[in-house]
Formats: structure tokens, sequence, C-alpha cells
């Protein structure tokens, strides 16, 4: 038994033709963000450091739908969502309504260590974040150009958009929506498993919605048998309590981590709804999506690696 590592860049409608502009800086993020996260795992840091490591790279890579590349709420504002959870322990912490904290991943993990509960959000986070001395910035950092043309597709489509949805006008470029998450999930050579997750949601989004991100057993969680980090249309994984009943499936029925991850994302989850990437205390590490593709990568001690997009084969 060794180490793994995977982390998510988002699924959803990803078009097989996506313009090479597109996809190559996400796949480069991926890579380049991979090989911190492996390079953690070698140093011993513990897999709760290192998915924090991790997802504050993704957040800070404008290519991600989260930190600097967060989508905009039907008001064109951000409201960014996180969490992070210890398997060993099940110490969590998570936040939403994040406007102007640079690393809501961080702010989260001073959720879990600093205060008697699991989830602060809105106006409380952000003073949270700035009694805890956490790196803020004025909101407008986060409202690039390419997310106020996403959100004026969406409006004019009337409709709440997530991830790589098709183009509503032909002239769109292909692809140029951003993913809807992004996450990594580790476990150390000792068996102890962590997740994080961090998003800006879905483009158009009501002010004030939350996903399932922040919501624990939905889009994270981890424990002694498995951490997971989820993807996808929120409201749907947080019917299907996606994250948390893989490791249901694991402890009660004794399904190992691949069996169970492709029965909830292929049996329970609605088609088309739902990505995760998962490790398990035995080092396994698994990665489906029941959507067209889902940004992904994964590495494990014994020399195996990864970056990919669609199904294989």
């Amino acid at each position: 038994m060794g180490w793994a590592i995977a982390l998510h860049g988002g699924a959803g409608d990803i078009p097989v033709d996506i313009p090479a502009e597109r996809r190559e800086p996400r796949e480069a993020a991926l890579r380049r963000i991979l090989q911190i996260g492996v390079s953690a795992l070698n140093a011993k840091q513990s897999p709760l450091d290192v998915v924090e490591l991790v997802v504050r790279e993704l957040e800070n890579c404008p290519h991600f739908n989260a930190g600097k590349g967060s989508v905009l709420t039907a008001n064109g504002t951000v409201e960014m969502e996180a969490c992070i959870m210890d398997g060993s322990s099940k110490k969590c912490g998570a936040v939403s309504g994040v406007t102007t904290v640079v690393n809501p991943i961080s702010l989260a993990r001073r959720v879990m260590e600093k205060t008697p509960h699991v989830y602060l959000a809105f106006d409380g986070a952000e003073a949270f974040a700035r009694d805890q001395g956490l790196e803020t910035v004025d909101k407008s950092h986060f409202i690039t150009p390419e997310n106020i043309e996403r959100l004026k597709q969406a409006k004019e489509a009337n409709r709440v958009q997530q991830d790589y949805t098709q183009p509503i006008k032909p002239e769109v470029p292909d692809g140029d929506s951003k993913l809807g998450t992004v996450g990594c999930v580790a476990v150390d050579s000792l068996g102890n498993l962590a997740a994080a997750t961090s998003t800006g949601g879905l483009v158009n989004k009501m002010v004030g919605r939350i996903g399932d991100t922040p919501i624990v057993g939905a889009g994270t969680y981890a424990n002694k048998f498995c951490a997971i980090s989820a993807t996808g249309i929120g409201e749907a994984i947080i019917r299907e309590t996606v994250a948390r009943d893989v490791a249901a499936v694991m402890e009660y029925k004794g399904l190992g981590l691949k069996e169970a991850a492709a029965y909830i994302v292929d049996e329970v989850a609605p088609k088309g709804t739902t990505g995760l990437i998962g490790v398990s205390s035995k080092g396994e590490v698994t990665m489906p999506f029941n959507t067209t593709g889902m940004f992904r990568a994964c590495a494990t001690e014994d020399g195996f690696s990864e970056v990919a997009i669609w199904k294989s084969g």
C-alpha cells in the first residue's frame, strides 16, 4: 500500500472538439498541480495539508471555476464555497457565500480548526476570514471578462448554465464555459485520508444558492474507508448524497472503492449530472463520471499517473 492522489477540474458536457486553446491550458494546469501534490506526498506532508495545497493552486488558476475563475451569479457577483474533511478524525469545515477571500479552501480549514462549528456562510464567513488574517481582495478581483460574457449568454438563454454547456449561439466558441468545481483527494502510505472541494457554483445561479461542494456527504466526504470529491450539478449530487454513499456502500456492502464509486455514479446518480474522484485507505484511486467528460488527474506511489478528460476506449 502506498500513497495516492486525484484531482479534478469539474465534470460536464465537455465537447470532444473543444478548441485546443481552451483544452490545453486546463490539461497543463492539472499536470502541473498534480506534480505539486505528488511532491508534497513524497515529502511526507499529511493528506489534509496536501489537499488544501492542491485546491489552493486550483483556486488560483483562472481556467477553473473556483477562486479566481469563479463564475457569476444572476446579479453579476461571485459567491464561492468550499469544504475540507479529514478522514481519520472526521473533522471538517465548510464555507459558502464567500466574496473576497482569495482561497476559500483555507477559510474552510480555519473553520474546521479554529471554531466549534463545521459551516460558516456569507457575512459571518467573511468576518471570520478577516479575523483570521486570511488574504482578501476587492470583489472585482474575481470578475473576469470571460465570466461576464458567460453570464450574458446564460441570461440570453434564460437558464442556469453548468459546466461545458453546448454553445447558445453558433458563433460562441464551443467549450468556452467553465467547469463547475475543483477538488482533490489524497491518502498517505499509512492510510490517512482527506478530501477538499471548492467552487464558484453555476453561471446565473440565484444569489444565495448553495450547491453540493460545501455540504459534507454530498460534494465532499472522508472517513477511514475513502475520501471523495464530487463535481457536476449540485442539486442532483445533494439529493443522492453522492460522496457519503460511496463510503457507505464500501462500509456496509463490503465493496471496493472502484465498485462502490461505479455503482453510485452509474446506477444511482442521474445520467449527465455527476463525476467524482476517490481514493481508499488501501491506496486505490478512481475517477468515474456519467457526464460527457471530466477534467481529472491522478497518481499513485507505484508510478502510475494519468491526466484525462473523456472516457478512454
